[in-house]
């Protein structure tokens, strides 16, 4: 694919009230690498959860492949992109694998979910995670966890 995969306009987000982010314009194109840099409350987590979708903007737009993210069924969009965010949380004794394996939920009942073994092992080992496969996640050091949850968004495979 080529050209832009996500059009921000005009974005503004805000939380209790308080302006966050402000008057937002931004191109991405496939295949980028973009990075969001500034100082600890700046915003920047907050504007990518609006630019994922995860967060309703107060004004502007976001569009991905020209369409509001809004929009878009939440399964779809879990097709389309994955997010890593900064902390990994895990309320429940999974195990590593299987943390991985929650990374093809977007493709249950899809012709694409026959190649879930092969999904996850190929992020596991991109992830360097194998070694960890049958650890409980709640178990792991925190650059542990954040390699696991890398893994699992390598695994979503997403469009």
């Amino acid at each position: 694919m080529s050209g832009v995969a996500v059009h921000v306009h005009g974005l503004e987000c805000r939380l209790g009230g308080r302006p966050v982010v402000t008057g937002v314009d931004l191109d991405i194109r496939y295949g980028q690498v973009l990075a969001l840099v500034g100082p600890n409350g700046a915003g920047k987590s907050t504007l990518l959860a609006a630019v994922a979708g995860d967060l309703d903007a107060s004004s502007g737009s976001v569009l991905l492949d020209d369409r509001s993210v809004g929009e878009w069924p939440t399964r779809d969009l879990a097709r389309r992109r994955s997010v890593l965010l900064q902390s990994h949380e895990v309320s429940f004794a999974f195990t590593v694998r299987e943390v991985v394996e929650m990374g093809r939920a977007p493709w249950l009942g899809r012709e694409e979910q026959d190649d879930d073994d092969t999904a996850v092992a190929t992020a596991m080992r991109r992830a360097d995670v194998e070694h960890l496969a049958d650890r409980p996640f709640t178990q792991l050091s925190g650059g542990e966890r954040a390699r696991a949850a890398l893994a699992r968004i390598l695994a979503q495979r997403t469009d």
